[in-house]
């Protein structure tokens, strides 16, 4: 695809240079306009509309009831029962014939005075609460995360849009150079066909950049359930956040004390082990306090005394009930439980050794992203340094066209590549406390402050 040389007037490289930069740094500060969101505000929306967090939210609704549910065995019990019978009979006494219709209506309660399975499946239920809690704050943290991923998704996406498009005004301008100079015969045909390559190639790097813009924002906008999202942009220079504490030991302390998933599992083992005690518990005898109110009316059963009477009947007892064989159902379930303890303790091992590991690898992540940050902010000092001289010696006649464009291409690319650097360190250190289990809405309140205003 040609550029036509009309479009592009006689300029001098470094101009063109300044002006190109200005483009850059207009077209990433554009977004933080005021019709912008910041990421606590995309965060809040996210937090009404995903999914997944509002089924963990009810996932927890239904463990607190069923925990709740592990306690009535502990409760008083109470029922109401009546029964109505029509019957007649037959007799060899005078009447021969005569109806024997009956009503009862009982009141029946009890209280569990040792059950030692229902009180165990009480403290399992008071034991779910902690794994409920546990599994909600996995869901939150989860939240947080890929709010931000894709927060800072759509940023990386805008940038790298721009620094295309920035490279492909500077190419067009190189493009249009060489086929001035070459009409005027002060260079070959070579630097205005390695132009025009270089043109078509960065072409087809904006279609692509521009595609992946729009797929980002897609993301982000399901989300948090609204169309046309725009992240406002991080303020440049940023001051990244330093590591604290500075030690990965005291992450991996951290985590092992308070991340959520050990807490699941540690509690996940406790109630396994309660569970064998309340299959060794199948052995043990039970004892209730039993009452019963009774109203009943009837006919009488014995002579002379015929006709319908009404009985008032209180009684109040305990109740004992020994176990003494089930069919070897007790033995076998104890010995399946201790085979499920052991796989709740294994569990647990397991968890726990993937949170260390997580946590020390997110840690050496983030201090890693932090020295590529230095690393790069130095190359683009190095790389803006050597455009402008290639410029200059292009101007002088000591460099070619395609050395200025290499120049272009490398500094555009540092550009990008430090912006991704950045939103890796901020998502680094966000994913460091999620994988210490310290991750909260205040976190992300600190990279929030690092955006535009």
């Amino acid at each position: 695809m040609n550029a036509p040389s009309a479009l592009f007037p006689a300029v001098s490289p470094l101009s063109a240079l300044r002006r190109l930069t200005t483009a850059v740094a207009l077209a990433m500060g554009a977004v933080g306009s005021a019709q912008a969101q910041g990421l606590l505000e995309i965060y809040d929306a996210a937090l009404g509309f995903d999914a997944t967090l509002q089924s963990a939210r009810m996932q927890y609704e239904a463990n607190l009831a069923k925990a709740e549910q592990a306690h009535a065995g502990l409760r008083p019990q109470a029922g109401l029962s009546a029964g109505t019978q029509w019957a007649n009979v037959d007799t060899s006494i005078q009447p021969a014939s005569r109806a024997a219709n009956s009503q009862s209506v009982a009141l029946s309660a009890s209280q569990p005075l040792y059950r030692p399975a229902n009180r165990l499946t009480s403290e399992q239920g008071t034991l779910s609460v902690d794994v409920a809690k546990a599994q909600l704050q996995v869901a939150e943290q989860d939240l947080i995360v890929r709010t931000t991923q894709a927060y800072f998704d759509v940023l990386a996406a805008q940038d790298t849009l721009t620094f295309v498009q920035a490279q492909k005004a500077a190419v067009a301008e190189q493009l249009a150079s060489a086929k001035r100079n070459f009409e005027v015969g002060t260079s070959t045909v070579t630097d205005s066909r390695e132009a025009q390559a270089r043109y078509d190639l960065v072409l087809a790097q904006e279609i692509a950049a521009e595609s992946d813009l729009r797929v980002k924002k897609l993301a982000l906008d399901l989300l948090v359930g609204k169309t046309g999202t725009a992240p406002k942009p991080l303020v440049v220079p940023v001051a990244l956040p330093a590591l604290d504490p500075a030690n990965p030991d005291a992450w991996v302390a951290q985590a092992e004390r308070q991340h959520p998933a050990i807490l699941q599992a540690e509690k996940g083992y406790e109630i396994a082990q309660l569970e064998t005690r309340k299959a060794d518990a199948g052995h043990k005898p039970t004892l209730d306090l039993v009452g019963q109110y009774q109203v009943a009316r009837g006919p009488s059963s014995s002579q002379p005394a015929l006709g319908n009477f009404r009985t008032n009947t209180a009684s109040v007892g305990l109740q004992f009930n020994l176990p003494l064989f089930a069919g070897y159902a007790i033995q076998n379930r104890v010995k399946e439980t201790l085979a499920l303890e052991e796989k709740a303790r294994s569990d647990r091992e397991t968890v726990t050794r993937n949170v260390i590991q997580a946590t020390r690898s997110a840690y050496f992540g983030v201090l890693s992203g932090q020295g590529q940050v230095k690393a790069l902010e130095a190359a683009e000092a190095s790389s803006q340094s050597a455009l402008e001289a290639n410029q200059l010696g292009y101007q002088v006649g000591v460099r070619i066209n395609i050395d200025v464009l290499n120049a272009q291409s490398q500094l555009f690319q540092t550009k990008r590549d430090l912006a991704q650097a950045r939103y890796n360190v901020l998502l680094g250190g966000l994913r460091l406390k999620q994988a210490s289990g310290s991750l909260t809405v205040d976190d992300l309140r600190a990279v929030d402050a690092l955006l535009a205003r």
